[in-house]
């Protein structure tokens, strides 16, 4: 009967495996694996694919218990970021909103959506340093927002279309999306 050779490859992907199968260890791995999925940009639809905001009846309160009616931000550029703390491609991308957010939070109107709880979303700004506007819905949100899976960004125009309509995480401070959003703004 032959042995078995154990060579530095098995040991690597049981090493590997075991590291995915621990909770501590898990999420690290999964955010750095969608960081490298983060560098591209998401991109800009098609004239003919672009769509419209179904409604703005929709209620949210920020994480300090203001209300905000969404129908404020009727005829402003928008990005809604529907995401949780808890999500691997959402904290891979948060960077990226960061730096966004701190250069356009003047001229565009910032909403990060959760279902999390206050204190676990605090909890997680004040952790990572992040200072853009979070938000908890209170009504039902209109269907364009009904999404299967987070995170789930909309940038929409003054006219209520959406430009761009990603799934996953992304390079939102990218030269594609800077240059989108200062084509919005001049309109």
């Amino acid at each position: 009967m032959k042995k078995k050779k154990i060579n530095i490859k098995n040991i690597l992907f049981l090493v590997a495996i075991l590291l995915l199968i621990i909770p501590q260890t898990r999420q690290p791995i999964q955010v750095l694996l969608h960081k490298g999925l983060a560098q591209f940009s998401p991109s800009v639809e098609n004239v003919e694919d672009v769509e419209q905001i179904s409604s703005y009846n929709w209620q949210l309160k920020s994480i300090n218990g203001d209300s905000f009616n969404f129908e404020s931000t009727k005829h402003k550029v928008v990005l809604v970021n529907l995401w949780a703390t808890w999500c691997p491609p959402c904290i891979a991308e948060m960077p990226s909103m960061q730096a966004l957010y701190t250069d356009y939070k003047d001229q565009v109107d910032f909403l990060f959506v959760s279902n999390e709880s206050q204190e676990d979303l605090s909890k997680f700004l004040k952790k990572k340093g992040y200072t853009f506007p979070v938000y908890k819905p209170t009504t039902k949100s209109p269907e364009t927002f009904n999404v299967r899976s987070i995170p789930r960004t909309f940038l929409i125009d003054r006219n209520g279309n959406i430009i761009i309509d990603k799934s996953g995480a992304a390079n939102w401070n990218s030269e594609t999306v800077r240059t989108t959003i200062d084509g919005l703004i001049k309109l």
